[in-house]
């Protein structure tokens, strides 16, 4: 299994950020971000973007040697390099609210709130945005089984931040 380093992720954001490209970061790197601290390795970088940001983001890293994976839709697809490095891509359209419209495999709409884009966090001292941890938590509860390492992460941003989590989230003593 490939490894998403602390420093890789950082250089990614610093790249996207130099490039003008705004990302939120979801999944583990989200949570670890809002928690400030690395708590368990990571396979990926989840990043949330504007669509209308895609065909820069695909530039800026073919130019790098990154290809997208076999499979995937046109708003949730991976890219990878030659060295494992991995970006699971997870493009939205913005309504006039703020809240982050994402076209799911299936056709229909996931509408992230606009609060849930307000989420901050650090890596290795790096500032970036993040989803909030009640919004990383809406999302672990709906479209899929949790892994072992996401009921983790949910009872992490729980212990941290007090977010009630749904009962199918918690781990049963």
């Amino acid at each position: 299994m490939s490894e998403m380093p602390a420093q890789a992720a950082v250089n990614l954001l610093r790249l996207f950020e130099t490039a003008g490209i705004d990302v939120w970061l979801d999944g583990g790197w989200a949570v670890d971000a809002a928690l400030g601290e690395q708590t368990r390795p990571h396979k990926d970088l989840d990043i949330i973007l504007q669509s209308s940001d895609l065909p820069r983001l695909r530039g800026i890293l073919g130019d790098r040697g990154f290809r997208v994976k076999e499979g995937g839709t046109e708003s949730n697809f991976v890219l990878a390099d030659d060295q494992g490095l991995e970006i699971d891509v997870h493009a939205m359209v913005f309504d006039h609210a703020g809240n982050g419209v994402y076209r799911m495999q299936n056709g229909q709409d996931w509408i992230f709130p606009a609060a849930g884009f307000s989420g901050r966090g650090k890596i290795l001292g790096f500032d970036v945005r993040c989803l909030s941890p009640e919004v990383q938590v809406l999302c672990h509860a709906h479209g899929y089984v949790p892994a072992e390492k996401d009921l983790r992460d949910m009872e992490l941003l729980q212990a941290r931040f007090g977010v009630e989590l749904p009962q199918h989230l918690r781990r049963q003593a």
